[in-house]
């Protein structure tokens, strides 16, 4: 059985105990027995907005956990049954989610409530790689990845109105954490000389990083992993970092750090000795339980490795 059919199978069978916002009424009621409202988030950048927003109303589930790669990711029977009992289902959107994009297709067909958080974006604030794709790595800007916040906000808010006010007032808050957050980075940042500002990773996923903040930025693959780096792309990269001296590269939790080391290696047969930096987390967050588990401590991590290692500083 394919996994849409597989899919199509479950939803049949949870019609009559699955709850839906409902034509005209605009509202939804848990099925848990705790009255919680059960979300599955596909990243855990998108999980880590619906926990401090919907805060004691939600249970949050995230499919892709540290280390995970959501452009190959590919649901599973079990995730299928999880997004089959969830009341909401939320991602990020703009082909991230690439190999579950039939699924999620197919939720959103069946009417359960989903929603492609970035895609809330204005379309004038994007990157665009093509006249069909845009990078939808937005939340390494952090001041964009508020927009992301409202849309679950909103979300939460249309299918549980008699709590509307308490995910306002949690959004709110959140919301100038993040403006703190980002007057951080760009504090931070500013601490590195603007011709130094370079920043080479394994792929392409911190161009909104780079727009925001002032970097320069050369992925050794595309946005996507899924396109894969061969001898010249790595040779042409060497050459830039040979010539421009740039210090530091930095492999991601996300991806492996082969073609990150045969760029190194390259480097070193030219005569020039470049360092890889602090491992950056890209498309997926830390372990539970620590600071870059959360999207704040994503952020901060990632900027304190890429200013440290620029800077020739200690981490």
């Amino acid at each position: 059985m394919t996994k849409l059919r597989l899919l199509r199978a479950l939803l049949a069978a949870a019609l009559a105990a699955a709850l839906f916002v409902t034509a005209g009424c605009g509202s939804a009621t848990s099925s848990s027995r705790d009255g919680t409202i059960r979300i599955v988030a596909t990243t855990g950048m998108v999980a880590d907005l619906a926990l401090r927003v919907g805060g004691g109303r939600v249970s949050v589930r995230a499919l892709m956990g540290p280390g995970i790669d959501p452009h190959l990711y590919k649901a599973s029977e079990g995730d299928l049954r999880r997004l089959e009992g969830a009341d909401v289902i939320l991602y990020n959107g703009f082909h991230l989610e690439a190999k579950m994009a039939d699924v999620l297709e197919e939720i959103g067909e069946s009417g359960r409530v989903t929603r492609a958080v970035a895609e809330s974006i204005p379309r004038d604030r994007l990157i665009a790689v093509s006249e069909s794709q845009v990078d939808p790595h937005v939340w390494f800007d952090v001041e964009l990845w508020s927009f992301a916040l409202r849309a679950v906000r909103d979300t939460l808010a249309t299918v549980d109105p008699t709590h509307a006010a308490f995910y306002r007032a949690n959004a709110a808050a959140y919301a100038k954490e993040l403006a703190a957050l980002d007057a951080w980075v760009t504090a931070q940042a500013s601490r590195v000389p603007r011709a130094r500002r370079v920043l080479v990773t394994a792929h392409d996923a911190f161009g909104y990083f780079g727009r925001a903040y002032g970097f320069e930025v050369r992925g050794l693959q595309g946005i996507s992993t899924v396109s894969e780096a061969g001898a010249r792309d790595v040779a042409e990269l060497a050459d830039v970092i040979v010539e421009r001296r740039i210090p530091v590269i930095f492999v991601e939790s996300s991806v492996s750090p082969r073609t990150i080391q045969a760029v190194q290696a390259a480097v070193r047969a030219q005569g020039f000795d470049v360092e890889i930096g602090e491992p950056l987390f890209s498309d997926a967050m830390g372990d539970a339980g620590t600071p870059e588990g959360t999207y704040p401590g994503m952020v901060r991590h990632n900027v304190r490795a890429i200013v440290s290692g620029l800077l020739g500083e200690a981490a």
